[in-house]
């Protein structure tokens, strides 16, 4: 499902977040949100959500305006995960993932034994069915990840969308998430999401978008937008990029390499 944002401008009151903000990302992209706090990245994310609207431009689903779809059809297109939070109730893993059905059940509608056999099949092919009555309190922040994930999947969306979806866990359970979100993008998954880390572009995503200011500042595949001059503009610090060996072959990693002169 191909997603476009066409010269999308937001303002929230006068203060203008985005201006004039083109992109696009097709089934099968994996691509990476690039840019320091502030510049509008979460901004982009309400939008092409619906929960925003642009004061000018507009957003596209399936090359249809998100204006013209009610808050249900577009929860059939799209679907959001946040970044790990701290559950404020211990439901169990099935429970919040059968959640994730609320757009294709009637009102007083409750889950049918079909709905738990799918999410049963999305949490088997994440790898965590055998935490499926685990109360989330009870699980890490890597698994409680991947139980958003999976919520999101029983959606049937065909375009995820992911705020950060590495911020609060340790590297190996950053690494695991990552690793299941590009699988997705591999089954036909169009995946967007925000990141502060330039490796994780280079390692998990085929598309970056850089923003700066609420301007995209480049765009295209990370190893060919994504040099030293672009990196220290939007870090406001010198940004060194070098090839190292990797599960043998290579991969590009940008590394700190102090103040601007």
């Amino acid at each position: 499902m191909k997603i476009e944002a066409k010269g999308v401008d937001f303002s929230y009151r006068e203060h203008p977040v985005l201006h004039g903000l083109d992109f696009a990302a097709d089934a099968g992209d994996v691509v990476a949100v690039l840019g320091p706090n502030g510049v509008g990245k979460s901004t982009l994310f309400r939008c092409l959500l619906g929960f925003l609207q642009p004061q000018k431009g507009e957003i596209l689903i399936g090359g249809r305006d998100i204006r013209t779809m009610t808050s249900v059809e577009t929860a059939r297109h799209i679907a959001y995960i946040p970044q790990t939070v701290s559950p404020v109730f211990n439901y169990t893993v099935q429970d919040t993932v059968l959640m994730g059905l609320t757009n294709q059940l009637g009102t007083f509608q409750s889950p049918k034994q079909k709905d738990v056999e799918k999410v049963l099949e999305v949490l088997e092919s994440l790898g965590i069915a055998h935490l499926r009555y685990r109360g989330c309190e009870q699980i890490s922040g890597g698994e409680r990840q991947l139980t958003l994930l999976a919520r999101a999947l029983v959606q049937d969306a065909e375009v995820l969308v992911m705020d950060e979806p590495t911020a609060n866990l340790d590297y190996g359970n950053s690494w695991r998430v990552m690793e299941r979100v590009a699988a997705l993008a591999g089954s036909g998954y169009t995946v967007i999401f925000s990141s502060h880390d330039p490796n994780q572009a280079f390692l998990h995503a085929n598309q970056v978008l850089v923003v700066k200011d609420g301007r995209v500042l480049a765009a295209g595949p990370p190893g060919e937008v994504l040099s030293e001059e672009v990196l220290s503009e939007l870090y406001n610090i010198r940004v060194l990029i070098r090839s190292v060996p990797y599960l043998g072959g290579e991969a590009l990693v940008s590394l700190p390499g102090g103040p601007l002169p």
